[in-house]
């Protein structure tokens, strides 16, 4: 929604309120009217749905893979598209296998686009010199706390696993 607001030329955030007000409350009663129409809609249908949770994951499970394929290849109509959901898909049964929280790569696809960017203008305003995030007080305070938390993280779990391996 974002990027159709931006596309539109129209700035998101607060200020839309006061500069769209016929945009900003057109929003606020379409949702109402969808959430108004769900409602009507699925009453109605409260029983269909509590017959799906009678189906047996060895049924449903491909039915959702085989909808996901479908709905992945009709975005761009390449095969390449459902490749990389697949390794994502293995990839991700990997992380699950090794214990690894998923929380980190979220924050990484959040946040990595805007990391990036800001990176590229700290470099472009230091005129490519990296020692820049050392030099200036508060990137360097940043980097210490950083460098501290990731410290006070992984020292328990060295002593554990280095106390696992003496006993």
């Amino acid at each position: 929604m974002l990027g159709a607001l931006m596309i539109q030329g129209i700035a998101p955030g607060p200020q839309v309120m006061i500069d769209k007000p016929d945009l900003f409350w057109g929003l606020i009663a379409s949702m109402w009217i969808g959430n108004l129409m769900l409602v009507v809609l699925n009453l109605p249908l409260i029983g269909m749905w509590v017959s799906l949770l009678k189906v047996p994951y060895r049924l449903l499970f491909p039915a959702i893979m085989a909808f996901a394929a479908i709905g992945i290849y009709s975005s761009n109509n390449m095969s390449f598209d459902v490749y990389i959901a697949a390794l994502f898909g293995v990839l991700g049964i990997v992380w699950r296998m090794l214990e690894c929280s998923p929380i980190p790569m979220l924050l990484g696809f959040v946040l990595g686009p805007m990391v990036e960017e800001n990176l590229r203008r700290a470099l472009q305003v230091s005129n490519g010199d990296p020692t820049v995030f050392i030099t200036r007080p508060i990137s360097l305070a940043f980097i210490i706390v950083t460098v501290l938390i990731l410290i006070v993280m992984v020292l328990p779990a060295m002593r554990n696993r280095r106390g696992d391996l003496t006993g």
